[in-house]
C-alpha cells in the first residue's frame, strides 16, 4: 500500500470510529430522531453542491422503490435504534456490536445464495455470536439489556443494505445514491425533529459532537472513503472494518472514562475475529465471487468501482 493509501485508511479508521463516541455526548441533551435528522440533512446540505452538478440524480428515478427500501434498512431504522441504544449503553460496546455486522452479511449471503458457507465461515460466525453474547451479557449491569438487544436491528440493517445496493442499485452512482438517501431520511424525520427540537441551549460539547457526527463522520467520511478506493482498491479497503471497534473502544476509555475488562476484550477479539473468519474467501475452483461485505455502519458495496457507505 502507498503512502497515501496508508494515510487515508489511517485516517478513515479513526474517522469512523469516532462516531460512537459522538453519539454518546449528543444524546444527553437531544433525542436520537433530532439527531438523526441533523446529520442527515446537515450532511446532504454540504454534500449537495458536490453531487448534483455532475447530473448523475435522474437515473435514481426508474429505482426509486429500491433506493426508498436501502434508505431505511441501512438508514432510517438503524440509526434511530444506534442513537436510542447509545442512550444507555457504552459507545465502547456500541462500538463492538456494530463490528459483527460482517456476520450479519455472511448470513444473507448464504440465505439468498449469493455466497455460501464453508467451516471456516461457520467457526467465524460462532465465533461472532459468542463475542456478542460475552459484550451483552456481561454489561447487563451497567447498560440496559432491551438497549443491547436493539443492536440486531442495527446489525441486520447495514448488513442488508449493501446485498440491496449490490441487488437493485449496483449501477448507479455511489454518491448519488448516497445523497438521495440521506435527503429521504432527512424529509421523513423532519416533522419529527420539529416536535423534539431542543427547548433549551444546549452545551459546547454537544453542539460541538453533533458538527463533528455531521461534517467530519459523514461529509468527510465519504470523501475519505472513495479516495481510498480509488487507491487501493474496494476489496483492500474494506479492512477498514476491522480498525473502526479498535478506534470506539479507545476513545471511549480514554475521552469517556468507560471501563474495558475481561469481558470487553474477549468480545473485542472474538467478534473481530469471527468478522475476519466469516467474510473469507472460499478455497477452490468453485467459489464464486460476492458482493464486498465490510460494514460496521461504514463501506458498504455497490457498484465494482465506487463502493457507497453509510458510517456509523
Amino acid at each position: 500500500m502507498s503512502r497515501r493509501g496508508w494515510v487515508l485508511f489511517l485516517a478513515l479508521g479513526v474517522i469512523w470510529g469516532l462516531p460512537y463516541l459522538l453519539i454518546r455526548v449528543s444524546v444527553r441533551e437531544v433525542t436520537p430522531a433530532f439527531l438523526v435528522f441533523v446529520r442527515t440533512a446537515g450532511a446532504s446540505v454540504i454534500l449537495a453542491p458536490f453531487v448534483v452538478r455532475r447530473g448523475a440524480l435522474r437515473p435514481l428515478l426508474a429505482h426509486w422503490k429500491a433506493l426508498l427500501v436501502y434508505t431505511v434498512v441501512e438508514i432510517v431504522v438503524p440509526w434511530l435504534f444506534l442513537f436510542s441504544a447509545e442512550e444507555k449503553v457504552t459507545s465502547s460496546l456500541a462500538g463492538l456490536l456494530v463490528a459483527s455486522v460482517p456476520i450479519a452479511g455472511a448470513v444473507i449471503a448464504q440465505v439468498t445464495g449469493t455466497d455460501r458457507l464453508d467451516w471456516r465461515r461457520l467457526t467465524g460466525l460462532g465465533l461472532g455470536i459468542v463475542g456478542a453474547g460475552a459484550l451483552v451479557g456481561f454489561d447487563v449491569g451497567r447498560s440496559s439489556l432491551l438497549a443491547a438487544s436493539s443492536f440486531l436491528l442495527v446489525v441486520t440493517g447495514y448488513a442488508l443494505g449493501p446485498w440491496i445496493l449490490h441487488r437493485y442499485l449496483s449501477g448507479l452512482a455511489s454518491a448519488s445514491v448516497i445523497l438521495a438517501s440521506l435527503v429521504i431520511a432527512a424529509v421523513g424525520y423532519a416533522p419529527v425533529a420539529l416536535l423534539q427540537r431542543p427547548r433549551h441551549a444546549l452545551s459546547a460539547s454537544v453542539v460541538l459532537s453533533m458538527a463533528g457526527l455531521t461534517v467530519v463522520c459523514t461529509a468527510l467520511a465519504f470523501s475519505v472513503f472513495f479516495a481510498l478506493v480509488r487507491e487501493v482498491g474496494p476489496m483492500r479497503a474494506t479492512v477498514i472494518t476491522y480498525l473502526n471497534p479498535a478506534v470506539a473502544v479507545l476513545l471511549g476509555v480514554l475521552v469517556l472514562g468507560e471501563s474495558f475488562g475481561w469481558a470487553t476484550g474477549v468480545g473485542f477479539v472474538a467478534v473481530l475475529g469471527g468478522s475476519f473468519l466469516a467474510t473469507r474467501p472460499l478455497r477452490g475452483p468453485k467459489a464464486a465471487p460476492g458482493p464486498v461485505v465490510a460494514l460496521t455502519g461504514g463501506p458498504a458495496p455497490g457498484a465494482p468501482a465506487e463502493l457507497p457507505c453509510t458510517p456509523a
